[in-house]
């Protein structure tokens, strides 16, 4: 049977956490965006580059100490939209012959643009040209600043 708290306990709870609490540390932060659609030119043959197909990508930023933490403002962290933006940005800019190249790209823009500890980069081809059934194939790159 779940256990009854007043609504005053939670009251209490809350008066626990101040800002300034001294030998608490800083949550770290990571931010993760998942099934990023982008269609682009990526591909070892120059057909598959011409032709273009739709990848996947998964990134995670780890953002270490934010200051969003406290203040809940977005210039305090990183924008995963602009995140989102810059990752299609980069895959658009040219063509790719390699998931490797283009994950590599990707996470090297991030670390310029943006604060973080490090970056992962995942992208995926759900529809790989392959002679042999493959629900898809992935290539991820992890850099650290």
């Amino acid at each position: 049977m779940p256990e009854h708290h007043d609504a005053d306990e939670f009251d209490d709870l809350d008066e626990g956490v101040d800002e300034g609490d001294e030998g608490r540390s800083e949550p770290e932060v990571t931010i993760e965006i998942s099934g990023l659609s982008l269609f682009t030119h990526v591909g070892v043959s120059a057909a598959e580059r011409e032709v273009g197909q739709r990848l996947l990508l998964d990134i995670r930023i780890d953002v270490g100490d934010c200051d969003a933490t406290i203040t809940d403002r977005i210039e305090d962290t990183i924008d995963y939209g602009q995140v989102c933006e810059a990752a299609n940005l980069v895959a658009q800019q040219r063509s790719y012959k390699t998931l490797e190249r283009l994950c590599t790209a990707i996470a090297d823009r991030l670390l310029e643009r943006y604060e973080a500890v490090a970056v992962w980069v995942k992208a995926a081809k759900p529809e790989p040209p392959l002679p042999l059934p493959v629900g898809e194939v992935s290539v991820e790159v992890w850099r650290e600043s």
